[in-house]
């Protein structure tokens, strides 16, 4: 299956790629998107040009995209409610993005759009890399102290619990969440139990291969690049 990654940082999307595999049981091809983004604001902002690109230049079956809910609203089951949308909340945000981009589409190599795959780091991928380690650290755990306006830890703690140091290079950062997820290559049920918003991304994952094999062939308008660049002023730092 062919598909893009879009994330926070070079790691963050190195690391996902295992995840998704794991998730999805097979190997998977990675086609870059247009624009890169770092940090949040920049992942919203870059997302329609990079929907619009993979959608009429590309192949790839869909686009996932994954980042932290830092200190924002996280998605819980009352934001499934058929037309609910929490503004605070990025996965309400993310899929509003996509719902509003794919529906002016027309349907282009042979398929009537590109598939969306959106979840959110519960406050930050570290607490990710740590399921299954530290009992500590889950969702609901983070959700408790958010309700009771006690953190049960700063992402700061995080990166040093997985990383040693809360700046680490890009090499150690990427070594060390890869050596992390390697408990979950073969099941990722313990941290989709954990992580209720990681569960999102697999349930969409999964969603995939029923769609593409129960799509018709759909003739394409056109197979001709265009152009669907947009100027980026700045590129947040995670």
């Amino acid at each position: 299956m062919k598909l893009a990654i879009l994330s926070e940082s070079l790691a963050d999307e190195t690391v996902i790629r295992v995840l998704v595999e794991a998730v999805l049981r097979e190997r998977v091809e990675i086609i870059t998107p247009s624009l890169r983004a770092r940090g949040w604001p920049s992942v919203s902002q870059v997302l329609p040009a990079v929907i619009r690109h993979l959608h009429f230049n590309t192949d790839a079956t869909g686009l996932v995209v994954v980042v932290d809910a830092d200190d924002s609203v996280v998605h819980t089951a009352e934001h499934e409610r058929e037309g609910y949308f929490h503004p605070q909340c990025r996965m309400c945000q993310l899929r509003a993005i996509f719902r509003q981009t794919t529906k002016r589409l027309p349907p282009a190599r042979g398929r009537a759009k590109l598939l969306r795959c959106v979840g959110i780091a519960v406050p930050a991928i570290e607490a990710w890399y740590l399921c299954g380690r530290d009992g500590s650290v889950t969702e609901q755990a983070w959700l408790a102290g958010q309700a009771a306006r006690k953190p049960p830890y700063t992402r700061a703690e995080l990166k040093m619990r997985v990383y040693g140091t809360d700046r680490p290079s890009l090499a150690h950062e990427i070594e060390r969440a890869l050596a992390e997820v390697q408990r979950f290559r073969r099941d990722t049920r313990r941290l989709e139990n954990d992580f209720p918003c990681f569960e999102a991304l697999a349930k969409d994952l999964r969603s995939w291969k029923t769609t593409v094999t129960n799509s018709a062939v759909v003739t394409p308008v056109s197979t001709a690049p265009v152009s669907t660049s947009v100027p980026v002023s700045s590129f947040a730092s995670r």
